[in-house]
């Protein structure tokens, strides 16, 4: 299983609580999906038990400052791929949309993990529901082609929802349960 959260802005006590859920359910790594905010929020991520992996978010300003902090424990960047059991996943936080678009239709990818909107979604037909009301009506889709999975963990923070979020992601079946976190 692979942990997947996103915008923990700061909020140190959830980001205590997901740190903690991760470690009981032992997953096999952890990935942040932006929006870290401070360096001081490493401090928390170095007590998770498997590798992390983290994106910047439109609200990460002090870059220097997180990558320094971080180093120990990934490499921040705007954006990541990674296979995992075979599985192509491409992570960024998704604040371009046209990027995001284009990641999630150039079928290279068997999941696209994105964040930004502090809302859960999970969509596995592409774009026919989601995007579909935020994008040109011109854009052609080949429904032949294979559907990336676009995953928004929504808010570990909990500050715009009232909802603290993560999701664990199976990478062999790409089954996902999204959780709330109490």
């Amino acid at each position: 299983m692979i942990g997947i959260m996103a915008d923990s802005h700061d909020n140190l006590p959830a980001i205590k609580k997901a740190v903690d859920f991760f470690n009981e359910e032992k997953v096999q790594m952890v990935i942040h999906a932006g929006d870290l905010i401070s360096p001081f929020t490493a401090y928390e991520f170095k007590n998770l038990k498997m590798p992390f992996e983290a994106v910047f978010g439109n609200n990460d300003g002090e870059r220097t400052g997180l990558k320094q902090a971080y180093s120990g424990l990934c490499l921040l960047e705007d954006f990541k791929e990674f296979s995992i059991n075979g599985r192509k996943i491409a992570v960024i936080h998704g604040h371009q949309d046209k990027i995001t678009l284009a990641l999630a239709s150039c079928g290279h990818y068997d999941v696209l993990i994105r964040a930004h909107t502090h809302e859960s979604h999970i969509s596995s037909r592409g774009f026919e529901d989601k995007y579909e009301l935020k994008y040109p009506n011109n854009l052609i889709i080949d429904e032949n082609e294979p559907k990336t999975i676009i995953l928004n963990p929504g808010e570990t923070c909990g500050y715009l929802t009232g909802h603290q979020t993560v999701v664990i992601m199976d990478p062999d079946t790409l089954k996902f349960h999204l959780i709330e976190l109490t």
